[in-house]
This record gives structure tokens, C-alpha cells and sequence, in this order.
């Protein structure tokens, strides 16, 4: 899967040096170079409700992550999320988008996200940093459906204010997202 490692460590085949080659030397991009180190720690630390598919097996920086609940309101659903990895990857975040529709507190009907690891600032200070891995933000966004789930600071207010004044209710709108996915 990971071919952008073999072009990194291919040599030039052409030992003469006084020879013009009719292609140019393309530089490796810093990100393209994290991004195959860290695609690979990736998939070797998934969580078991998580897959990853790219595409193009050459283009690391945009994927689709698939999310399957083992547990909670989301069980039994199945939510896909765009992942684009910007050029000034590893000092921003990469851009993600829910490509699923689901009833959700922090994931709003057009596909955005609230997770602070995906802001490049945030007042709770676990925002984006450099040190941060494409890793967190696959484990960030699966905690979406457990830990990391907020009622008390939403994206979609109407999901969190049904949560908070019927259970029953959200959670019948839920299930009622799953299967609309499902057909």
C-alpha cells in the first residue's frame, strides 16, 4: 500500500552524470514524508471499530475512515469520514468531514465536526499541535461515539437539547439515522 515509500528511497538509475534526463527530480514534500511514517503507525494502532481505504494507494494524503460503534447510541451504524491532509500538514490539522448523515451533538447535518484536536486553536487547550499524529485524529474521531461524546458544548444544539430533555427521543432519531444509512 505504502508505494510513496519506494519512491522515496528509489535511487536514479542513470549513473552518468553528464547525461540530461528528460525527467525532472521531483522533491519530496515534507508532509508526503510524514505521511508515510505515520499512515504506517496508523494502521498498525486502528481501533477495532475502524477501518481505513485510500483511494489511490499513492496519494497518502486523502483517505476515508470508517467508523462501526461497538457500543452506545450509535451501535450498530456505520459512519464514513473524508480525511484531506493539507500541504502544511504537520502545523495544521487535517481537514475532515462526516460524510454519513446521523443525529449527532457534535457533528452537524452539513458534515462538520466538533473535536478540538481538528481546530488549529482552541480555549480548552487540546486543540491541534505539531506533535500531534494522523493517529489521534482517528482515535478522536472514534471516541465521537463514547468519551468524547458533549451534550454541554454542541454543534448540532437541537441533537443535544433532545438528548437532554427525552433520552427515549434521541435516541429513536438515532436509530432512525442508522437505518436511513443502512438502505
Amino acid at each position: 500500500m505504502i508505494t510513496l515509500n519506494r519512491k522515496l528511497k528509489k535511487e536514479p538509475s542513470d549513473t552518468n552524470t553528464n547525461s540530461i534526463t528528460s525527467e525532472p527530480t521531483r522533491r519530496i514534500s515534507v508532509r508526503d514524508k510524514l505521511l508515510v511514517k505515520e499512515v504506517q503507525e496508523m494502521n498498525e494502532n486502528l481501533p477495532v471499530t475502524c477501518s481505513v481505504h485510500f483511494e489511490d494507494p499513492n496519494v497518502l494524503s486523502d483517505f476515508i475512515l470508517t467508523v462501526t460503534p461497538d457500543e452506545g447510541y450509535w451501535l450498530g451504524g456505520k459512519f464514513k469520514f473524508s480525511i484531506h491532509v493539507t500541504d502544511d500538514y504537520n502545523m495544521a490539522p487535517p481537514k475532515v468531514k462526516c460524510l454519513t448523515r446521523l443525529w449527532h451533538p457534535n457533528i452537524n447535518v452539513d458534515g462538520d465536526i466538533c473535536l478540538s484536536l481538528l481546530r488549529q486553536t482552541s480555549i480548552d487547550e487540546h486543540g491541534w499541535a505539531p506533535t500531534r499524529r494522523l493517529k489521534d485524529v482517528v482515535w478522536g474521531l472514534n471516541s465521537l461515539f463514547t468519551d468524547l461524546l458533549n451534550f454541554e458544548d454542541p454543534l448540532n444544539i437541537e441533537a443535544a437539547e433532545m438528548y437532554n430533555k427525552n433520552k427515549t427521543e434521541f435516541q429513536t432519531k438515532v436509530q432512525e439515522y442508522i437505518a436511513k444509512n443502512k438502505r
